[in-house]
This record gives C-alpha cells, structure tokens and sequence, in this order.
C-alpha cells in the first residue's frame, strides 16, 4: 500500500512540478530553469545526505555498472523534454503522452530484462491497457 501511495505522491510531484518548470522557463529561459531545477535538486539532495544518508557505502560506486551513473543527464533531458512539452501541447494532453511514453518503456525494460530487471512476461492484457491508454489520449484530443 505505501508504494501505491507514494506512486500516487511521485506523480503529482512530476505534474506540478512540470507545470511549474514551464512557467518559470516562459520568465527566465530555458536552461536557466533546468539549472535552477537541477541546483534546487543538488542542494536538497546534498542536505538530506549529509542528515540522513548515513548508510550509504560510497566505496560502491566502483563496481556499478557506469551506464547507471547517466541518471543525472536524464534528469536534464527530462526537465527540458517535459517543460518543451507542456509548453507546446498543454499539461494534460502531454503528461498522458508522456505517462503511456513512460509505461510503453518501463514495458520493454521489463520484457527484455533490461538493465539487470527479472524479465517480466506480456500478455494480451498489457497491450490492451495500453491501446486503450493511447486511444484515450486520441479521444481526449479530438476536437467537437
């Protein structure tokens, strides 16, 4: 229950915050908001390290796989790609496309096995989810 929860919480962070993000990108620019984001997000992340990461095992960080260590770069791509996309298609419309986008790849990871995931077996009733998802998305835009 507490991952659907905060699944719940994950999601309408990311909306709000894309929202936001625009916003202040229509003001300053672009990059200027992606390093006020990212630098929000480093500041924060260093503070909450410093109080409560005291598990951590830094010496780690050898034997991961170094394609793990490109998060950061996604971050940026994500905040510009989401603030491009709300500004040009509305938050609604571009956060559905963005969430069936975000299903349909955490599909392929998971049928693949991607990345050192279990692989995870489709049937008829996940494409089906996301066709309907997709049609939706259609519907939802169709002008009367």
């Amino acid at each position: 229950m507490l991952g659907i929860i905060i699944a719940i919480i994950s999601g309408a962070a990311m909306s709000i915050q894309g929202v936001f993000n625009t916003r202040l990108s229509d003001k300053i620019g672009l990059w200027q908001t992606n390093v006020i984001v990212q630098g929000t997000a480093f500041l924060c992340t260093l503070i909450l390290l410093f109080t409560l990461g005291k598990n951590g095992n830094w010496q780690e960080i050898k034997s991961v796989n170094k394609l793990y260590l490109l998060g950061g770069l996604l971050g940026v791509i994500i905040t510009y790609t989401v603030m491009k996309t709300v500004s040009s298609i509305g938050p609604t419309c571009g956060i559905s496309i963005i969430l069936v986008s975000q299903l349909l790849t955490a599909a392929i990871i998971d049928a693949f096995g991607l990345f050192n995931t279990n692989k995870i077996k489709f049937s008829l009733n996940e494409f089906l989810g996301l066709a309907i998802m997709i049609i939706g998305i259609i519907i939802f835009k169709c002008k009367k």
